[in-house]
């Protein structure tokens, strides 16, 4: 019976990815967020609870990726998608009803990014690329900081060539040959979790400070954190 608690948890965060698509289908951006939030929950727990009471199964396994595909891949694509849509612009000559569609490279490459992770033996303890669910944490926050934020963020964020630059850039670092360290604790020696430790502690002072405009740079500092650690290794 145990085997079968982190699968019901992953089909929670599915379920949580298919409510986010419909309020992101109704344009209700900032729902979306909230509920990409619920399922990135979710899909902490359900690997957690899974290492805690010793269920692994492979069918866990490829269930967590078929969630992922739709809570990290799908929705932050139709979420780039509808950001675009409304920023109404053309870019570089390409026609501003064509723009939007651009959006979906992040679901593209976040299904390339999970096939490799299920099959990329490197990946047991840390990552190689950016996980999909800091990829859609990072563009949920957008409406997030639209709501929140006031003219200058409209004015910044609903710019399609920011929206398309981003887009590019995610999808880029989704499939990058970049290691990135995985926040599981082993133990919590400061020697083991140095780069853990300083990575939590600066992400609370920035959501202390910033609040939803914190979630991007979070992101961020994750990545340059990463290149630091792996730069210290090799030097």
């Amino acid at each position: 019976m145990k085997k079968h608690i982190p699968n019901a948890i992953t089909c929670l965060n599915l379920f949580s990815g298919c409510l986010a698509l419909y309020f992101a289908f109704k344009g209700e951006l900032v729902t979306t967020a909230y509920l990409v939030g619920i399922a990135a929950v979710f899909d902490f727990l359900d690997g957690m609870v899974a290492r805690l009471i010793h269920a692994y199964s492979e069918i866990g396994k490829q269930l967590d990726s078929l969630a992922d595909m739709v809570s990290f891949g799908v929705v932050p694509g139709t979420v780039m998608f509808i950001l675009l849509q409304r920023a109404g612009a053309s870019v570089a000559g390409i026609p501003a009803d064509i723009v939007p569609f651009f959006g979906f490279l992040i679901t593209i490459f976040s299904a390339l990014r999970l096939a490799k992770f299920n099959i990329d033996t490197r990946q047991t303890t840390s990552f190689i690329g950016l996980p999909t669910p800091a990829c859609t944490l990072f563009v949920a926050s957008l409406p997030l900081i639209l709501e929140t934020e006031g003219l200058l963020a409209f004015e910044i964020i609903l710019n399609p060539v920011v929206l398309l630059s981003l887009t590019l850039i995610l999808s880029y670092l989704l499939v990058a040959e970049l290691p990135l360290f995985a926040l599981k604790f082993k133990n919590f020696t400061w020697q083991d979790n140095a780069i853990r430790f300083i990575f939590l502690g600066l992400s609370v002072i920035l959501a202390a400070m910033l609040k939803f405009a914190a979630i991007p740079l979070i992101i961020v500092l994750y990545v340059l954190l990463s290149i630091i650690k792996k730069t210290s290794h090799t030097s």
